[in-house]
């Protein structure tokens, strides 16, 4: 048991102890994760006092709009984590290509991939965002990692986790070992172990979704969120209560403090694509968090961790919190996933098609 006040290095040398031989360098790791938070929890807390508010002028390799936050954030994981000698390359949402640890620092076991500032569109509006984080291991005997080396299925994670910035600044994480979680004490500037062993609870009332995309969605998410929105009338017999925060990382955060299910589903806005959630540096070690705490993460088809990644940008259609109901959505996506099918005037009619698997 962790003794009181045990401090966030206290809590990792002390899993480090139960595995003979462990040389101590990704406690180094966690502990750099942990200052790279610290720092990018600092500039969120002053708001449009560090100036940082706002547009950056440019467009990451999604295509997206970048915050003054994002570039910032970003900077802050490369350094914070380029020269301790743990890490050989990193990626993130914010980089096109992978990022080599420079020749003059020592390259380590490990790969970083990382989402430095989920939910940067609202900052603007003081809502809470996060930093996102997850550790793979470098193949062996290789020095200079490719692209190819961050491409392993989540349930490969040697680590994974969140940081929230909000009216407290937590750190969530699993060495896959449960899903734990500490709280910055900014007083002594550290993070102090407060939630041991998180449970997300089988059963909810409570999801959520962005509704606004509802005339996108597959069969089987209409259907189970018609049956959600039906409460006591309808087959579920109870009301259920929905939530949409617009940042992946609070969404997750009330889900493993008060339960509840998640869905961001895969839809029919472009085809060919699986989903709008990244699955290494978002998906991934979200739902790594997420089973370790007794939860169920998926695509809405199956568990999101078995995905073996084919692009450092890849997404996934995401799924994840209450297991009952994640459950439910994939055996909705196998036993009621049929749509109309518009056959063109001359070509092979029918009245349903089967949608594509996830």
């Amino acid at each position: 048991m962790p003794r009181p006040e045990t401090t966030l290095t206290e809590f990792i040398i002390g899993e480090q102890r139960r595995f003979p031989g462990a040389t101590g360098g990704f406690t180094a790791l966690v502990n750099d994760i942990r200052l790279a938070c610290k720092r990018i929890a600092t500039l969120v807390g002053k708001g449009a006092l560090a100036g940082l508010q706002g547009r950056a002028g440019a467009r990451n390799v999604q295509g997206e709009e970048q915050e003054k936050l994002d570039v910032v954030a970003n900077d802050i994981f490369l350094r914070t984590n380029e020269w301790g000698g743990t890490v050989a390359a990193m990626v993130s949402e914010e980089m096109d290509a992978p990022y080599l640890v420079p020749a003059h620092y020592p390259r380590g076991r490990y790969l970083l991939a990382f989402d430095p500032l989920d939910g940067s569109s609202n900052i603007d509006v003081n809502v809470s965002v996060g930093s996102i984080f997850s550790v793979l291991r470098a193949p062996e005997g290789v020095a200079e990692p490719s692209l190819q080396d961050f491409l392993q299925p989540g349930a490969r994670q040697v680590c994974a986790g969140y940081a929230i910035y909000g009216p407290t600044t937590m750190l969530v994480l699993t060495f896959g070992n449960g899903t734990h979680g500490f709280t910055l004490d900014r007083e002594i500037g550290e993070f102090i172990y407060t939630h041991p062993n998180l449970r997300v609870p089988q059963d909810t009332s409570e999801f959520a979704i962005n509704t606004s995309n509802a005339r996108f969605w597959e069969p089987a998410v209409k259907r189970y969120v018609e049956e959600c929105m039906a409460g006591r009338s309808g087959v579920r017999d109870k009301d259920f209560n929905m939530r949409w925060i617009a940042s992946l990382v609070a969404e997750a955060h009330r889900i493993l403090m008060r339960g509840g299910v998640f869905l961001y589903p895969r839809d029919e806005r472009e085809q060919g694509r699986q989903g709008r959630l990244r699955l290494l540096y978002e998906a991934n070690p979200i739902g790594m968090v997420i089973e370790q705490a007794g939860g169920r993460a998926s695509t809405g088809y199956g568990p999101v961790l078995d995905v073996v990644p084919e692009g450092l940008h890849q997404r996934s259609g995401f799924v994840f919190g209450a297991r009952h109901e994640v459950e439910r959505i994939e055996q909705y996506h196998r036993d009621y996933n049929q749509k109309p099918y518009d056959a063109p005037l001359f070509g092979a009619r029918g009245l349903f098609r089967a949608a594509g698997g996830g």
